[in-house]
């Protein structure tokens, strides 16, 4: 993407100001995006955005400047930019050897520029079908396509050289199902990283039929139940309240700042001995898999829970030196216009031993969240409140009538105790999380699991 030597005078440009650390991020990135909307394509969006960030450290802070050209001159004006932020130094840092290999390529088996966009729409339209056939009451169907392909370079001062090709796609389908003016909407949106075969593992039509079965099934839904009860997740439900009520206050810069719980409490046992939590952003295939971090660390697995026991934080290289430690590989970016930050990659918790028809069993009472909407974490306190957007009643250990409006209340760190029953089941929930203004791909994956006692808002008593 760029020259190494001109990489290597930029570095050496940006260690002027008396940085002891020096990074250059490149990427181009081209994306497609197709929409269909009530049967029609209403959108179709395809281009390319490329540019470059240069960083350098000064101690514990950080300065940085980006173009989006990726020209001599302006590559040098960013580094001659970000060495500002500093003082000149008579005898600058040096920049150690850099060594540019072959960049990282992910299977592709079919590659999104050999498809024709007719056959994209037709994907869309499967969906769309599949949705409306479902029943009567799906009044209104969307749909989306999304492809991109990143590349990247991330070199620094250090050596560091690293280079990937990172090629993802994400179909969704969005059905509102109406009857006796009730609306009810369903979703459904998995992606990954590779080619589009994902389809053929994914198919549009069973995404859209997905997306119109939760709508539907809720149109029927009872007033939620209200109070203390046990609460069974569905697979991969687990994955994203772990995220959420917990995963962004295991995020080192929060820690730092003193915005998490969890600060100060590495080795303390916070979650039930049945819960081991992990973040792996090396798991092949998946949607928030890369490999390597926007900082050009190796991703890896990254164990948060062991048993319980709280054993790591989530580092980018800017916390990681501060700890004395090593990046955990969690150091991304939604663009070259952005700083790093750490950030979950694929969060899970892991399978257990129990069956999952055992586990609703031996729930006499209480509500089966099959899938969780829209929520509110304040990881200082790990205190949340989430919505159900699809959700049942449990009754004599069994799932019953579907019910609406309901929430679940609590505090991460007390939610995590509290899981008393873990399946052997285990599946994926994809989306995009917002952090400081930037969005970046993340799975988030767990078995079925119960936690004993939860409040759920609701109401019907």
């Amino acid at each position: 993407m760029i020259d190494p030597d001109l990489v290597e005078d930029v570095l050496q440009a940006a260690l002027a100001g008396g940085a002891r650390f020096a990074e250059v991020f490149a990427e181009e990135r081209s994306s497609t995006v197709i929409r269909l909307d009530g049967g029609r394509v209403e959108e179709v969006v395809a281009g390319t955005d490329r540019g470059a960030g240069v960083r350098v450290f000064h101690g514990e802070s950080q300065a940085y400047a980006y173009t989006n050209r990726l020209e001599a001159d302006s590559l040098r004006e960013a580094a001659a930019a970000a060495a500002s932020a500093g003082r000149r130094a008579t005898r600058p840092a040096t920049v150690a050897g850099l060594t540019a290999g072959p960049p990282v390529r992910h299977d592709v088996r079919i590659a999104g520029a050999d498809v024709p966009r007719e056959r994209k729409v037709a994907w869309l339209r499967e969906a769309d079908q599949a949705a409306r056939a479902v029943d009567t009451a799906v009044r209104q169907v969307l749909v989306a396509y999304q492809e991109s392909l990143q590349r990247v370079l991330i070199a620094n001062s250090e050596g560091r050289w690293a280079e990937e090709e990172r090629p993802r796609i994400r179909l969704v389908a969005q059905a509102v199902a109406a009857r006796d003016d009730v609306l009810q909407t369903g979703f459904e949106g998995p992606a990954g990283l590779g080619g589009l075969e994902f389809l053929e593992r994914h198919p549009p039509a069973v995404t859209g039929e997905t997306a119109a079965r939760m709508a539907v099934a809720m149109l029927g839904g009872r007033p939620a139940p209200a109070g203390q009860m046990p609460v069974v997740l569905a697979p991969g439900g687990g994955g994203i309240l772990f995220h959420e009520a917990c995963g962004h206050g295991l995020e080192a810069d929060h820690v730092h700042k003193d915005a998490s719980v969890f600060r100060g409490r590495m080795g303390d046992s916070f979650a039930s001995p049945l819960v081991t939590g992990v973040d792996d952003g090396s798991i092949p295939s998946a949607w928030g898999t890369n490999a390597f971090d926007d900082e050009g660390t190796p991703t890896q697995r990254t164990v948060l829970f062991d048993q319980g026991t709280l054993v790591s934080l989530l580092y980018d290289l800017l916390r990681a030196r501060h700890d004395g430690l090593p990046s955990t590989g969690n150091g991304r970016r939604q663009s070259y216009a952005h700083l790093p930050i750490p950030r979950m990659t694929n969060s899970s918790i892991l399978p257990g031993t129990s069956a999952p028809q055992d586990v609703m069993g031996d729930t006499r009472r209480g509500l089966y969240a099959k899938t969780l909407g829209g929520g509110q974490v304040n990881p200082a306190t790990g205190d949340f409140v989430f919505g159900v957007a699809e959700g049942y009643r449990i009754e004599d250990g069994r799932i019953t009538a579907p019910v609406r409006g309901a929430n679940l209340i609590g505090n991460g760190p007390q939610i995590l105790a509290g899981i008393d029953a873990v399946a052997d089941d285990f599946d994926v929930r994809d989306g995009v999380c917002g952090k400081e203004g930037q969005g970046v791909p993340v799975s988030n994956g767990s078995p079925t699991l119960r936690i004993a006692e939860m409040t759920v808002g609701g109401t019907d008593a």
